[in-house]
């Protein structure tokens, strides 16, 4: 299909607006999954931290499972179908999050939400890497991660509102907000369209969305798996640094008010979102992704270390220091494109949504080595040893990575 300057970043909105939605509902849980919880009428702290932990397993496991579905879903019948079908899927389960009775419905509720957020990112970059020109798709893909990560703030701004209607809780409102957001969407998705590269593939005989396909030669192999290496350390100072940010200040004895989570997710992504933008901008100003991610790494290295080891800092600067994590970390976008770019169209859709949700899910176990070293090290140690795991496989991983700035993506596996 014959492709118009207009259709394209029509096709570039809708995917940022999608995973704006995407984002939201992640962070959403985030933030009110114990205040849920407590809704729920489990009140006892233990059973509301167990549960806590339990719910989000269930949120990582249908993302991990989701990626791999969509992917082959998208190489298969297309990446437009990825963006109907997960929207659909995951604004369903938002709205059902408001009226869970249980526990047990809870879990299975959230599955579902995993698996349908897991397709949106893939699909996303996917399709718009492939209808943009190669000089230029940075630009589409940096707006839609940054577009993104705004919609965590959007979560952490509408949780403080304390929303009650026709007798629904705070958290159940804002399940509503968010499923009602993502249909919404649905109409917008309408003025889309399929990718050209795809359709091509599509005719020939060529195996698609073959997963084995990538374990099949050593070299591509070592490709696939250093493009999820490089994610990590997104995830960890997600996952630790700023999910545990309460008792870090603690620890490192912060003056002023008792830090909140909530606003420290919130300034996080909001320097994710910059993060992203400026990343996006330096690799078309620079033509390279690797050298802007290099430099990334290097500045993640260096507000890390402060982070964990500054002490009695006020609030406010302790926000600014969620803030940098979340700037030092904003290569989201170049990730993935880098993931997007590396393999041929017929498995594309297949790396490009397993890549990012492999990073998501390595979140379970990094925070289990974090919670494990902090028995006998302590919180800010055992922080510092997981960043060093994290940051180090991301620095190695990058070298097994070409350059892939304005690589042709027309191009198959065999």
């Amino acid at each position: 299909m014959t492709s118009t300057k207009n259709t394209i970043w029509l096709t570039v909105l809708v995917a940022s607006l999608g995973y704006f939605v995407d984002i939201y509902d992640l962070q959403l849980f985030n933030i009110v999954s114990k205040q849920s919880i407590r809704g729920l009428g489990i009140t006892d702290p233990a059973w509301v931290d167990k549960y806590d932990y339990t719910l989000f397993l269930w949120q990582m496991t249908g993302m991990l499972v989701g990626g791999l579905f969509w992917g082959v879903i998208g190489d298969t019948k297309g990446r437009k179908n990825i963006l109907f079908g997960s929207i659909l899927i995951y604004s369903l389960a938002n709205l059902a999050n408001a009226f869970v009775g249980d526990m047990t419905q809870y879990s299975i509720v959230r599955f579902i939400a995993g698996l349908g957020l897991a397709g949106e990112l893939g699909a996303a970059i996917t399709l718009v890497s492939e209808i943009m020109h190669k000089e230029k798709r940075g630009y589409g893909t940096m707006l839609i991660v940054t577009m993104g990560a705004l919609g965590a703030v959007a979560a952490a701004l509408i949780s403080k509102m304390k929303l009650e209607w026709a007798g629904l809780q705070n958290w159940q409102v804002m399940y509503v907000i968010g499923g009602s957001l993502g249909l919404l969407l649905l109409v917008l998705r309408m003025g889309t369209f399929e990718s050209g590269m795809f359709d091509e593939v599509k005719k020939s005989n060529v195996s698609k969305g073959n997963f084995f396909i990538l374990l099949r030669q050593g070299k591509r192999l070592r490709r696939y798996i250093a493009s999820i290496l490089i994610g990590l350390p997104v995830w960890y100072s997600i996952g630790v640094l700023i999910k545990f940010s309460e008792k870090f200040a603690i620890t490192n004895q912060v003056q002023g008010e008792p830090v909140n989570i909530g606003f420290a997710i919130m300034y996080a992504y909001i320097g994710l979102s910059f993060g992203d933008l400026l990343s996006g901008l330096l690799s078309q100003l620079f033509r390279s992704r690797k050298k802007i991610v290099y430099l990334y790494l290097f500045f993640t290295v260096v507000v890390t270390l402060l982070f964990l080891y500054l002490q009695n800092m006020s609030t406010s600067t302790y926000y600014l220091f969620c803030f940098l994590i979340g700037t030092a970390t904003g290569y989201w976008a170049l990730f993935v494109t880098m993931a997007s770019e590396s393999f041929g169209t017929n498995i594309r859709a297949t790396v490009t949504t397993t890549v990012p949700n492999f990073v998501r899910g390595a979140v379970v176990p990094i925070t289990l080595s974090y919670k494990s070293l902090e028995l006998s090290m302590g919180n800010i140690n055992s922080a510092l040893i997981v960043g060093i795991v994290c940051i180090g496989l991301a620095f190695i991983s990058l070298s097994f990575i070409p350059e892939t700035f304005g690589k042709d993506m027309q191009f198959t596996e065999t």
